[in-house]
């Protein structure tokens, strides 16, 4: 039981949620602008205790079980046994991956945009590819999924693709996406039949809530609007409904053309800014902490986080977690599960390490 105890950090986060409830007691807390984001940790920290006491006291009832059955034999007892086992042992597998989940906004929603790389069709094949993968992930788990923005090739495939993907703990799974993606085949489009190796980018952000303050000043926005190419309602392509926003100082640029009206589509090209500034911002200080540590990390196109091999032969590698998966069919139909567990597994470990 205490190895129980351990895995889960009970007296940690009760000693969190301690502090947490402390901190609500200081005068004027429940009109600062921290009161939004200590009440969501409160929350967060109550439910995992609330899920590890729960697969305790059950851990604690089967213990009894065992022991009734280490003094005879009961058929009726030990189907119980078995069954109550099997139960809290998927239990805790599903609590355990809550617990990879622990960053600020890993519960909440995501925005995923996947841009192909230099290679013409076969780039834009890839992306397409790999939007399909996630878009089939997405479904196998239950989530919502709206389309934002999305520039086809008239030849065939994708230059970009930008989606939303609502549902509990979405940026959590795909935040590990982001990267560069290496594929490996005989080109389709080769008449040669050459063996070609292709690059896309994934960007995965989340969905910010409205409490998190982004400074964007209105000067430093430059707003085109332009008919719409894409789906989104029989009068969405008849008017200038799409919307690009520019944003001077940075140089970031986000259009959403999937809405019905010109505002809904400035409202969604805005939230989409606001996380695409955040990112950069947090990207920006990794670096900065990376260059006081002394760390150089390659930022290159060839910098892939993961390779999928088709031929000579067939594989799935990440090379951050080190995870193969053989079936790569499989993952590209969107069983990406297990290398997305893997990489939250070793970067939790990477975490730990780094604290210790």
């Amino acid at each position: 039981m205490m190895s129980c105890v351990r895995v889960f950090d009970l007296p940690g986060a009760e000693k969190r949620l301690a502090e947490l409830n402390k901190s609500t007691e200081k005068e004027g807390f429940w009109g600062s602008q921290e009161a939004q984001a200590v009440t969501r940790e409160i929350s967060y920290v109550q439910s995992r205790l609330d899920k590890a006491n729960e697969i305790k006291n059950e851990f604690e009832e089967i213990e009894a079980i065992a022991d009734m059955l280490a003094d005879g034999s009961d058929d009726e007892l030990e189907t119980e046994f078995y069954s109550r086992a099997d139960k809290l042992a998927k239990t805790i597998e599903e609590y355990q991956i809550v617990i990879l989940l622990d960053g600020e906004y890993d519960a909440g929603n995501a925005i995923l945009t996947v841009h192909a790389g230099a290679g013409g069709l076969d780039s834009q094949n890839w992306a397409q590819m790999l939007y399909r993968m996630y878009m089939r992930w997405a479904e196998n788990h239950g989530y919502d999924v709206k389309l934002i923005d999305e520039l086809p090739d008239q030849e065939g495939g994708l230059k970009s693709v930008t989606v939303s993907v609502s549902g509990s703990y979405a940026y959590g799974y795909l935040k590990g996406e982001q990267g560069v993606h290496r594929l490996v085949r005989i080109s389709p489009f080769d008449s040669a039949k050459r063996r070609h190796t292709s690059f896309s980018s994934v960007e995965v952000m989340p969905v910010l809530p409205d409490s998190v303050e982004i400074e964007i000043r209105p000067e430093d926005l430059k707003m085109d609007t332009f008919r719409s190419s894409g789906a989104g309602g029989q009068y969405v392509n008849m008017t200038d409904s799409a919307v690009r926003i520019t944003h001077i100082p940075s140089g970031i640029v986000v259009s959403c053309q999937t809405e019905r009206s010109q505002h809904m589509n400035r409202a969604t090209a805005m939230q989409v800014l606001r996380s695409k500034l955040f990112e950069r911002s947090q990207r920006e200080r990794h670096e900065q902490l990376e260059s006081i540590q002394g760390e150089k990390r390659a930022i290159a196109w060839g910098s892939q986080i993961r390779s999928y091999t088709l031929q000579p032969f067939q594989l799935v590698k990440d090379h951050r977690s080190g995870c193969e998966i053989g079936n790569v069919q499989a993952v590209l139909d969107g069983d990406i599960d297990e290398l997305i567990m893997a990489y939250l597994r070793t970067s939790r470990n990477g975490r730990q390490k780094g604290g210790e």
